[in-house]
This record gives C-alpha cells, sequence and structure tokens, in this order.
C-alpha cells in the first residue's frame, strides 16, 4: 500500500459522513501527526516515509484550528482521527475546550466511533464472514487494504499484495467489496455519534 493512506481515507471518509449529515463542512486534514519518537525511532517511525510530530504540537494544531472555526461561527466542531495513536490528543483537546466554552454554545467532539468502527468492528466483521484474525491484519492486511480499495484504489499496488515488513496481516485476498463493507459500517457509526454528540446539550 503506498504512503499517505490514513490521510487519504480519513478525506474521503469525512466526505461521505458530510453528506450523510447533509450540514457539515470538511476542513482540510491535518496531514503530520504524532507517529512515535524520532531517536531513538519507534511505533511508526520505525518504517521508512513516515513523518512524526510532538503530542504536544499536534494538540496546539487541533486547538487553534478548533479556535478558528469558532471564530468563524461554527458551534460544533468535530475531530476524527484515522489512527490510533493520537485518539488521546483529540479527546484532550476537546475537553479543555469545553470547558472554556462551557458558556458560549460552541462545543467541540473528539468522535471516537470513527476509529473504533474502524480498527475493531470492521475486522470484527470480517473475521464473521469466515476470515481469519492472522489475515485480517492490523496494518496493511486484509481489512486496511479492502478499505483502500474501496476509498481510492490507485494507492494500492495490487501486484505487490503479500505479506512482509510492515504488514500485519495478509492482503492477497483483499478486494473493494469488503472494503465497502467497512466504508458503510464507518459512515454509519460516525455519523450516528455526531448526532448523538451534537443533540447533547
Amino acid at each position: 500500500m503506498a504512503l499517505g493512506k490514513h490521510n487519504r481515507r480519513v478525506h474521503l471518509l469525512s466526505e461521505k459522513i458530510a453528506r450523510a449529515l447533509g450540514n457539515a463542512l470538511v476542513a482540510p486534514v491535518i496531514a503530520y501527526v504524532p507517529e512515535g519518537r524520532v531517536n531513538p525511532p519507534t511505533e511508526h517511525m520505525r518504517f521508512p516515509g513516515t513523518i512524526t510530530v510532538p503530542d504536544e504540537v499536534f494538540e496546539k494544531v487541533l486547538e487553534f484550528g478548533a479556535r478558528s472555526f469558532k471564530l468563524a461561527g461554527f458551534h460544533d466542531i468535530v475531530f476524527l482521527g484515522d489512527h490510533g495513536g493520537y485518539q488521546q490528543d483529540e479527546a484532550a483537546v476537546a475537553v479543555r475546550l469545553n470547558r472554556e466554552w462551557a458558556a458560549t454554545g460552541a462545543r467541540a467532539h473528539a468522535i471516537e466511533e470513527y476509529y473504533r468502527a474502524s480498527e475493531t468492528e470492521f475486522p470484527q466483521l470480517l473475521k464473521s464472514k469466515g476470515y481469519h484474525e492472522e489475515e485480517v491484519g492490523t496494518h496493511a492486511g486484509l481489512a486496511d487494504t479492502s478499505l483502500m480499495l474501496a476509498v481510492d484504489p490507485g494507492l494500492v499496488r495490487a501486484n505487490r499484495l503479500q505479506p512482509g515488513d510492515g504488514v500485519r496481516g495478509d492482503p492477497r485476498r483483499s478486494n473493494p467489496q469488503l472494503g465497502q463493507l467497512g466504508v458503510d459500517l464507518i459512515v454509519t457509526r460516525t455519523v450516528d455519534a455526531i448526532k448523538k454528540a451534537v443533540a447533547r446539550q
């Protein structure tokens, strides 16, 4: 799978989510997120092509993006994260802003259901259809690759699908039909979660 998977996926899926909501706009994707330490390399920084920023830098970018949207008149600012490494950062920023904005009518929402649907529920759905956990995988395996085939097949090198370095799972049986199951699940779960979050006073 080509680099840029998370950025491309969240861009395309958030558009589908916004269309399903019918009253939302999608901000530009924040491309650089916490991916681990540089020296010594940890987490995804062990793989070539990965770019990282410290958690505190990412949180400041989120915070001031949200402040900018509030200034422009938005009342509900939603954070969607396509990677597990910064879910806690989104939640922390939302908590801080909501504490400060309590009397203003504006709110920030860290919607963890988006990530949970892609990383937990979609793999479980594939397993319920007879695919084994070792094949479904957690990184560039059947689930990950099928999702990308459904949203942007141009980022998948179909002639190179095999287990190997950086792959946790087996992508060889990946296909866009399986990926569409994941897309539908992610969009449905996220739309429901956003509607519930916005409806809370």
